[in-house]
């Protein structure tokens, strides 16, 4: 996609022109400078778009399309959707996030295998991802609106809880926790600032406005389920298993906790 490295180019030189600013100042400023500037004509509206065809495009061994697709508002509803995720849904018995459950999607209503969807999850240079797009554009349909993870169900409380012990969890070779980086604000990694994910307020912003981003590092658009598998990388933990309880209850923790943030995706980082 010849647009997005012309893209990923102009974010470059825009953290280029940015950087004498942020040696002068908090290093933060001119990343904020270099984001903004990126967000007034964010390279993610492409992955958007793309989504927003593949979801009613027929595809598959089915040739059928998404819009049969029930995540939590009703078959083919988009809008709002993101907002109430991860919940509970009856016909798999199972919380699922956006990402779950747009699998549990394309494998009964078009027939793809699911070992294939995962094997794909993730973009690259040379191949972009289905389920990216189709995150993006599911996720920009809830823009405007406010984060509202309701734990009604039995189910959703038990994720919720688990979440929360799987984030203060210290393991691995390095005895790191989610809240090792996240639990206070300030904290920087390089020219890296780091959320405070025990805080509601950054929470609020830090998801409404987070996942799914556009990453200029990685010239296209990344996921949760992509950022949490990054930070399982960076403890040193084995490999986080795409669409898994696992990630599913971290989400449901992080995303309760920014109940009343307002959306805006897709978002846009470093």
């Amino acid at each position: 996609m010849k647009a997005r490295y012309q893209m990923a180019v102009v974010a470059i030189i825009c953290a280029a022109l940015v950087y004498p600013v942020a040696a002068q100042d908090k290093a933060g400023d001119g990343l904020a400078v270099g984001r903004q500037m990126l967000a007034e004509d964010n390279p993610g509206d492409l992955w958007t778009e793309r989504g927003k065809r593949l979801f009613s495009e027929k595809r598959g061994p089915k040739n059928a399309s998404l819009e049969h697709c029930d995540l939590g508002m009703g078959p083919g509803v988009v809008k709002g959707a993101f907002a109430r995720l991860p919940r509970y849904f009856a016909d798999t018995d199972k919380v699922q996030d956006l990402e779950s459950r747009l699998l549990t999607c394309m494998v009964n209503l078009q027939g793809f295998k699911r070992e294939d969807l995962v094997r794909a999850r993730f973009g690259n240079l040379d191949r972009d991802s289905d389920i990216e797009a189709l995150v993006s554009y599911i996720g920009s349909q809830s823009n405007g609106l406010r984060m509202d993870v309701r734990l009604a169900h039995a189910k959703e409380r038990e994720m919720y809880k688990a979440g929360e012990y799987l984030f203060y969890r210290r393991s691995g070779p390095l005895d790191f926790a989610c809240v090792t980086c996240h639990g206070e604000s300030g904290k920087r990694i390089r020219l890296q600032e780091l959320p405070n994910m025990t805080s509601a307020k950054e929470m609020r912003e830090i998801i409404a406005t987070g996942w799914p981003a556009y990453r200029g590092t990685h010239s296209t658009v990344r996921t949760m389920q992509h950022r949490l598998y990054d930070c399982f990388w960076q403890m040193r933990l084995p490999d986080l298993a795409f669409a898994s309880d696992l990630t599913v209850a971290i989400t449901t923790y992080l995303n309760h906790t920014a109940n009343g943030g307002e959306i805006k995706l897709p978002g846009v980082r470093r």
